[in-house]
């Protein structure tokens, strides 16, 4: 894909349907009685996934443009698969699904493509083998062959990482347990897409927050109580915040820009993004908001600044936590809250005052590639200096990026984020592989250019 330099964004669209909401309204309806209607259901490959790991399963499946029926077969109703089930590149797919197959009584193997045969699982291996499943792996690795146990045992787990995936598995696996299923998070409080969804089906669940006694960051407590039961339901998904994030950023840093993005998902836990970039600069209103399915959804405005302030964002891992400070750092639990949005931010820094620092981000090493060192290889070819760590990056700007030949790396996020560069360099950029966007936005291009003036 080539891009050329943007003279402004302006325009009005929306997004495909979320795909992390749509993936949750997938299963949990899979696993409802009776059938259920998605609206606006993602369009990225990923979902597609999910959708089709069911059907191996014993779920009906009926897709109509962006409307899917799913015809669900009730708690512990799946089937044995005939064969391997292939999560392809989806992450989200492979460690939820484990938690619903951790309760039937059968053997089945979730495999995926290259990228996701080397993410790391242990994550969910081991709590749900504390709940009776038996997980084989390739020493932690997919993958995965997973025996259930019809009556798995409840168990209170503490994440040692965020994870709403390992939340999302454990949750979906206590919807199958005898007893009370308990997920805690410490690590920082992640995307409540899973409690919300399963409350819109009608699961009872027990939601609890407090202060930590020894950090900032806040204690989480969720749990649900099984064997549920629950119907079928109409879901209407909102617009992929993760998705806009690129568009919205193309617009904030393009002076001139006027860019209204509607039916856009604005779940508290997905939008730190906005809070970062109006504290260094963007002009973003929020034009009306409303509630679908327990879901925030909203119009957002975005117009171009001519230069952005002085920075004045940093998120840190202390008092100040998920607010805005003096600096242009993100770290700690910011870092995990932002985690899809990193190497986005990467590419607004260099347009920043003093740039800008990501810490404790090492997550960002086991995504579909190692974003940190794509991150920096890419921005290095279009002239920014940069400084590389384990656990992130450090870039000085402000810097005028130049064009050039890009890799995504196969990586959809970082395919993206540099699309958003390449609208900011002297002269084009060629993005290499860039067909990996349909891992997440198949539409990206089409969007991005339907927007941009030249």
């Amino acid at each position: 894909m080539k891009i050329s330099p943007a003279q402004r964004v302006k325009g009005k669209l929306r997004v495909p349907g979320d795909k992390s909401i749509s993936h949750r309204a997938a299963l949990i309806a899979a696993l409802a009685r009776g059938d259920s209607q998605l609206r606006n259901f993602s369009s990225s490959s990923d979902c597609a996934a999910t959708l089709d790991c069911l059907g191996k399963l014993g779920v009906r499946v009926e897709r109509l443009g962006n409307d899917v029926r799913v015809r669900g077969v009730g708690t512990g109703g799946l089937s044995a698969p005939a064969g391997p089930l292939d999560c392809g590149n989806s992450g989200s797919t492979m460690r939820m699904l484990a938690g619903v197959l951790a309760a039937h009584e059968f053997s089945s193997i979730l495999t995926g493509d290259d990228s996701l045969r080397l993410r790391p699982m242990r994550r969910i291996i081991e709590p749900l083998e504390l709940m009776g499943a038996q997980v084989a792996s390739e020493n932690g690795y997919p993958p995965l062959r997973i025996t259930g146990r019809k009556e798995l045992r409840a168990l209170s787990y503490e994440l040692p990482i965020a994870s709403a995936q390992v939340k999302t598995c454990l949750l979906l696996a206590g919807l199958h347990a005898h007893g009370r299923t308990e997920v805690v998070e410490r690590t920082g409080s992640t995307r409540d897409h899973t409690e919300r969804m399963l409350r819109w089906f009608g699961v009872s669940l027990e939601l609890e927050s407090e202060p930590a006694r020894a950090r900032a960051d806040a204690v989480s407590r969720c749990a649900v109580n099984g064997p549920v039961s629950f119907d079928g339901r109409e879901v209407r998904i909102p617009g992929d915040f993760s998705s806009a994030a690129f568009l919205i950023a193309a617009a904030a840093l393009v002076p001139g820009s006027d860019l209204e993005i509607e039916n856009l998902g604005l779940n508290p836990s997905r939008i730190q993004l906005l809070d970062t970039l109006r504290a260094v600069g963007a002009d973003i209103e929020v034009v009306e908001t409303r509630e679908e399915c327990n879901e925030p959804v909203g119009t957002l405005r975005i117009l171009g600044s001519k230069a952005f302030d002085e920075a004045d964002c940093a998120l840190q891992d202390d008092a100040a936590a998920d607010r805005l400070c003096r600096s242009t750092t993100i770290s700690g639990s910011a870092s995990a809250a932002l985690i899809d949005e990193l190497p986005l931010l990467a590419v607004v820094g260099t347009q920043l005052p003093g740039g800008i620092v990501i810490r404790d981000a090492g997550e960002l090493r086991f995504k579909e590639t190692d974003r940190i060192t794509a991150t920096v290889t890419n921005l290095r070819a279009m002239g920014a200096e940069v400084e590389e760590y384990e656990d992130g990056l450090v870039i000085n700007g402000p810097v005028k990026l130049k064009g050039a030949v890009l890799d995504s790396f196969g990586d959809h996020r970082i395919a993206m984020a540099f699309a958003v560069a390449a609208l900011l360099g002297e002269g084009a950029s060629e993005i290499r592989n860039s067909a990996c966007v349909s891992v997440s936005f198949p539409e990206f291009f089409e969007c991005l250019e339907s927007v941009v003036e030249r």
